[in-house]
């Protein structure tokens, strides 16, 4: 079995950490006290876009000794570390529970392959770019992504692709008038999660894809021409879990990884 400094430097081998945002903490979070010896210090490995409490409670049932959260569950600094806050109760339980924490989050989503790229995936073939490139990173590295459709598709076909790629019974619409009246996709860009701060700016985009959005900067996309689909923003995220897994089987055929069965988007539609 790898041990945990190895998983470490495979996580970051796939999504370097010098891609994330500035404002990000990503890496290992939390590194819980050296195992008796022989015994290893990872078997089992819980995939999750959220550490809640659930998550980590099925973590210690089915013996995960690494979870890897796609958001980091420590985030801003942290002046106390007492159980009167959800990030100090996680962190204590960790620790008590001796369960390592690793973060990608923007990371995963600049790399080639990554969250954004699979986001992509959802409107089919096409050439693409990062929105923002990354700096003196290997092409096709940044954050989100713009797409040249390989084929020009309505938005009603659009939206059935969407929902089919991520799972989804509904997703919300803001429909430009252009394609009301029936022009065809040409173009597309999607950002995971809450994609604003890179979406909203953008002109001459058929088809803007994200978690999450600020109503008056969807109304300027619609002005503009653009048709929106907001999906609730963890819902852009979850399903690129199960590849994630797939790859750090392949790069560890001996570990067993899996996808938590309780992680959930917080958001339902009743």
């Amino acid at each position: 079995m790898p041990s945990l400094n190895e998983l470490v430097a495979g996580l970051e081998a796939i999504a370097p950490l010098q891609f994330a945002a500035e404002w990000d903490n990503v890496g290992l979070l939390i590194e819980p006290a050296p195992r008796p010896e022989g015994v290893p210090d990872v078997e089992r490995v819980l995939l999750t876009i959220d550490l809640t409490e659930a998550v980590l409670d099925e973590a210690r049932e089915k013996r995960a000794t690494l979870v890897v959260a796609y958001h980091p569950p420590i985030f801003a600094g942290l002046k106390r570390l007492t159980a009167s806050s959800l990030e100090g109760r996680i962190a204590l339980r960790t620790v008590d529970a001796r369960v390592a924490v690793y973060s990608p989050h923007t990371a995963l989503d600049a790399v080639v392959g990554g969250v954004n790229d699979w986001l992509a995936d959802a409107l089919g073939e096409g050439d693409r770019r990062p929105i923002e490139p990354t700096p003196g990173a290997p092409e096709g590295t940044g954050m989100g992504r713009r797409i040249e459709l390989a084929r020009p598709m309505g938005l009603d076909d659009a939206v059935v692709a969407i929902k089919r790629h991520l799972a989804l019974d509904q997703v919300r619409v803001a429909r430009a008038a252009r394609h009301l009246a029936g022009k065809p996709l040409r173009n597309a860009a999607v950002c995971a999660g809450a994609g604003g701060a890179i979406l909203s700016g953008l002109r001459d985009t058929d088809l803007i894809l994200t978690g999450e959005m600020r109503h008056h900067d969807v109304n300027q996309l619609v002005a503009r021409g653009s048709s929106v689909v907001l999906c609730d923003h963890t819902n852009t995220e979850r399903g690129y879990l199960q590849r994630f897994a797939e790859r750090m089987q392949a790069r560890w055929p001996g570990l067993d990884v899996l996808c938590s069965a309780c992680d959930r988007d917080p958001f339902t539609i009743t």
